[in-house]
């Protein structure tokens, strides 16, 4: 049977009938099983990637701005430098999140007709995505096309002066050519509809802000290495190239931000546990720890999350603020396993152990660009001896960075993470004979190199993650060209290797692949 060209599965997106989907009328406008490893990213926990950032997860006040110290930190250097796709400046490219709504800006003028009014202009806008992508090597437990969709996101906010509250509703409509069904799911994303944001937020005061509802939420200093970040993440997104706002999931939760002279204070309340968009085997094959051999499409990975409503929530915290020019925080979280981190023995079933973290980082100047330090105790506990071998270990976690521009057009950074599993005799002991172990340390090595060409209209990327320690490496490569102010083209490849198959990378060796893309922001 004939492969499908990269082409063809463009036009096979724009064809599909899912691609139908019903859009509002024009508007006035605005605005990494078998899945990662439990408890990791790829690099176990990180940030976001190569061509954009998600969403940022506090709205500032409508009526006031925070103290200058109590600003959250940015995302990670060069996460937002990936896919300059939604304006002509590709420093733009790190947000899909839509401005406040004029008027609310110190330095414009409001109108006449907004000055007497309580409600601003609702305002929109439009993003149009195609890509295309094909693996690079044989995998005869999935289909070759590893990326197939069209991507329309629509991004609606609206404000009202005289409770100081922004409502945002961003809605994807998607066209698949390899999606199994067209029905949406909003857990997983999946179907002809994804749900990305549909929040309100108040200020009932000039220090507290309140968020409610979908929002794509993030913290910590990482670049895509997340110890603190312990809200969801979507892995297939991130293995196949998609965009990178996708990788960060939505939660549904609700967030109070509060502001004072001395700290700032967020506190994320999640009602019910919101797990890891994970690669389920219907794109990517995995590793089976359970049949203890790869799986795919015809093995679809069987996941029993907690699900209840209050009982099965989440709770994070951050305590946060500015000493000098160095920004410290620390963290708190109690909830479960964001990827499985354990097993049923009876039926195989993936689990999700309770699990608690304790953190801290530091991010400041230093040796000619930026230095973080970031740090997390990981509690797992339902197994704190380590002597149930289908329950992950407690953890400790660290991360040293630093990034620099190398010159005006060339920036670099690179990463040392490490984990070491608690207790790992008592895990050595009641492993059974055949099972693969785990190392008591794991060691991360990452680089990142972005370099802007012809007025910054170009730009390349590439990201690496080697683990001396596992053997394994996974380098994400990206070009993208920002033609004007509302297209852009991109390229990007997600290269896989490993010299065992049950480790972090190693096991979506045979899913390594490359796409190509096209995008209008209007």
């Amino acid at each position: 049977m004939r492969t499908p060209s990269l082409l063809s599965c463009l036009l096979l997106a724009v064809a599909s009938p899912a691609w139908a989907w019903p859009m509002p009328a024009a508007a006035p406008k605005t605005q990494p099983v078998a899945a990662p490893p439990a408890g990791e990213a790829p690099p176990a926990d990180a940030t976001p990637p190569a061509d954009a950032t998600p969403p940022a997860d506090a709205t500032p006040p409508a009526d006031a701005s925070p103290p200058a110290d109590a600003d959250e930190p940015g995302l990670p250097a060069g996460l937002d430098a990936g896919d300059p796709s939604d304006a002509g400046d590709p420093s733009d490219a790190g947000s899909d999140e839509p401005g406040l709504p004029a008027g609310l800006g110190e330095d414009e003028p409001a109108s006449s007709a907004a000055k007497g009014s309580s409600s601003l202009p609702l305002e929109w806008r439009a993003i149009v995505d195609l890509r295309a992508g094909s693996r690079l090597l044989d995998d005869p437990l999935e289909r070759r096309m590893s990326l197939g969709e069209a991507r329309v996101q629509l991004d609606l906010s609206k404000a009202w002066r005289p409770w100081s509250a922004i409502a945002q509703l961003t809605v994807d409509a998607v066209g698949d050519g390899l999606m199994d069904g067209l029905e949406p799911k909003l857990e997983s994303g999946a179907g002809v509809v994804d749900l990305r944001t549909a929040a309100l937020t108040v200020s009932p005061t000039s220090w507290l802000d309140v968020r409610a509802g979908r929002q794509t939420l993030t913290w910590g200093t990482g670049d895509l290495v997340f110890l603190n970040d312990l809200f969801p993440k979507d892995w297939t997104a991130f293995l196949i190239g998609r965009h990178d706002e996708y990788l960060k999931a939505p939660s549904d939760a609700i967030k109070l931000a509060a502001y004072t002279d001395a700290a700032g204070l967020d506190l994320v309340i999640t009602p019910r546990f919101d797990a890891d968009r994970l690669p389920l085997r219907d794109r990517l094959s995995s590793w089976d720890p359970m049949q203890a051999r790869l799986a795919g499409q015809d093995d679809p990975m069987n996941l029993a999350a907690p699900d209840r409503w209050v009982e099965d929530g989440e709770l994070a915290a951050r305590l946060f603020r500015n000493v000098g020019s160095w920004e410290l925080a620390g963290y708190a979280y109690r909830g479960f396993w964001k990827s499985p981190g354990g097993a049923d023995p009876t039926s195989g079933a993936a689990l999700f152990p309770e699990l608690s973290v304790y953190g801290a980082s530091v991010r400041g100047p230093a040796l000619g660009g930026l230095v973080q330090v970031e740090t997390a105790f990981y509690d797992s506990s339902e197994d704190r001896r380590g002597k149930d071998p289908l329950t992950r270990n407690s953890e400790l976690r660290g991360l040293l960075g630093h990034e620099r521009q190398l010159t005006q057009k060339l920036s670099m950074s690179a990463q040392y993470y490490v984990e070491a599993m608690l207790h790992h005799g008592s895990y050595l002991g009641s492993l059974p004979p055949g099972m693969p172990a785990a190392d008591r340390v794991r060691h991360v090595l990452t680089t990142r190199l972005t370099y802007l060409a012809l007025r910054q209209r170009l730009m390349l990327s590439a990201f690496v993650f080697v683990s001396p320690s596992d053997g394994d490496a996974f380098a994400r490569a990206g070009l993208t060209y920002t033609v004007d102010d509302h297209w852009t083209l991109l390229a990007g490849a997600n290269l896989l290797a490993g010299r065992d198959q049950h480790t972090m990378f190693g096991q979506f060796e045979r899913n390594s692949n490359a796409y190509l893309g096209l995008r209008y922001a209007y």
